[in-house]
This record gives C-alpha cells, structure tokens and sequence, in this order.
C-alpha cells in the first residue's frame, strides 16, 4: 500500500465534495447542514492553508488541510484530516496522520495543533489515541464549541 498526498485543484475539486458529502455527520457538526455545496468546497482552495487529497495508490480516500505556521500563535494547525465514507475503519486515516507528522518533523517542527469540534466524539477519540492533550476550549465562527489539542512530534 502507498500512501501519499496530491495537491487539490480547482478541476479536482468536485472529488473533495463527494468526499465531504460521504461524511454527513461531520458536516452536521460543522456548518449545520448534511451536504456541501461546490462553492462551499471552493474553501480548499486557498493561500492561507495546504489542502491535498489522501491517495492510497491510485484512489482518492480522504482530503487533509493544514498550516505550517498560524499566524495568531505560530504553531501548525492540522484543520482538517477526513477520509471518505467508504474508506473508514481500516486504518488509512492512521497513516495519513503519520505522513503528515512526518512531513512535520522533516521540517524541524517540534508540535502540532488540532481544533475538534466537541460533537466529534471519534475524532476526539482518534486524535487522543495518537498522543494529542486537550489545553483549551474555542468557539468556531459559527458558533461550535471548539476542543484545542496539542501533540509534541519531536
């Protein structure tokens, strides 16, 4: 098995949306609604972040969005690490994460930052199996409650 990231493209990113939308829950939590539209995914293309697809050799399995550095405090933000619907529980959003913390470590980083939706309860339950510690409590902009964890990677 090989997993990699491939960067998101405007003629990609009709994908991206079959990916969000194979998560209705999420996006429940997220912005109160079961599906995203593709001006709504038009968000993973930016300047501010990294967004890439999740390839397990020639398939699409998951998006990953990130920062190097956030400004407000300078730390990596991982914003977002989901994997389609069909391809949960097999350990594929392990490995992504690991390809990411990796790339992280490769570039001298010494942490990382998560923000977890509080109604998230598997994804608070993932990031916390992979060493992430709770320190403070946000709001998103739409009013979420927000969990912010913290990981040392070096």
């Amino acid at each position: 098995m090989s997993i990699y990231f491939e960067e998101i493209k405007k003629e990609t990113l009709y994908i991206v949306q079959e990916v969000m939308n194979s998560n209705p829950d999420y996006n429940v939590f997220e912005n109160g609604c079961e599906a995203r539209t593709l001006t709504e995914i038009e968000e993973f293309l930016n300047h501010d972040t990294i967004s890439a697809f999740i390839k397990v050799d020639d398939t699409y399995i998951g998006v990953i969005n990130y920062k190097i550095e956030n400004p407000k405090d300078h730390f990596p933000w991982l914003g977002l690490l989901i994997l389609h619907g069909d391809y949960q529980g097999y350990g594929y959003g392990l490995h992504a994460f690991e390809l990411y913390e990796n790339e992280m470590r490769k570039r001298g980083l010494e942490s990382i930052r998560i923000g977890v939706l509080k109604e998230n309860a598997r994804a608070i339950r993932f990031f916390e199996s992979l060493g992430f510690v709770y320190y403070i409590s946000s709001t998103s902009r739409n009013g979420s409650g927000i969990l912010c964890y913290q990981k040392q990677i070096s």
